[in-house]
């Protein structure tokens, strides 16, 4: 990427966080420190980073709580990588439920990590201009609009709120409090309100065409699964 980013890194391993800082420092990125949960949650909360890269297993408070909290706090959205050497499907759906953006398992390549960084960055950016394409869909958030393969999809507010959320993420998954939260508050209609949005979605977006699109994910919530 031609600038550098403002990256959050929270890391109890000091070696380790040694060498991310350095390796990043060395692409032009600059990056700020937090050894333990509580210290890299008031970081993230009150300054503006571009992306936060969270270990999962950290002192006084642990990556998923805070990758949590921010979620329910924060005031805009900053992608989360999660770091962490646990490596089974369960650790790694909880990552995602409580948020994050994507997950690397240690041992990883730095080099990796620079490009899962300027991908979430990427994404980031692009969720700031109007128009999101997303494999089949095209999205205008100026116009309210979506399409898929040319054909318009006529959704009522809420429906077009759902969409345009999991469009954002894709292809990660959007837990089912996240939407609930981001369509209705507090204070949904109703505890099958969700459910039964998603239905009427499906019946938009994948019913009249070859292959579904929204994918659920069990335990989780739901995602837009791109197919080539």
């Amino acid at each position: 990427m031609s600038e550098g980013l403002d990256i959050l890194l929270v890391e109890d391993n000091a070696g380790m966080a040694d060498n991310i800082i350095a390796y990043l420092e060395a692409h032009g990125h600059r990056v700020h420190y937090a050894s333990d949960g509580e210290a890299g949650l008031r970081e993230a909360l009150y300054r503006d980073f571009d992306v936060i890269l969270l270990d999962l297993s950290l002192p006084q408070r642990d990556g998923l709580s805070v990758c949590a909290e921010l979620r329910r706090r924060a005031h805009k959205r900053i992608p989360i990588l999660m770091l962490t050497a646990r490596d089974t499907v369960d650790d790694k759906l909880s990552g995602f439920a409580s948020g994050a953006d994507d997950y690397m398992v240690k041992p990883f390549s730095l080099a990796e990590l620079v490009a899962r960084i300027g991908a979430l960055a990427q994404r980031k950016h692009l969720g700031q201009s109007h128009r999101l394409i997303v494999g089949p869909l095209t999205i205008d958030r100026q116009a309210r609009r979506a399409e898929r393969d040319g054909v318009p999809l006529r959704l009522s507010p809420h429906l077009w709120d759902i969409l345009l959320i999991l469009a954002e993420h894709a292809p990660n998954p959007v837990t089912r409090n996240e939407l609930t939260r981001r369509i209705w508050g507090e204070d949904p209609p109703s505890s099958d309100a969700l459910r039964a949005h998603m239905h009427l979605l499906r019946q938009i977006v994948d019913k009249p065409f070859e292959f579904p699109l929204i994918e659920t994910i069990h335990g989780v919530g739901f995602r837009l699964g791109i197919c080539e």
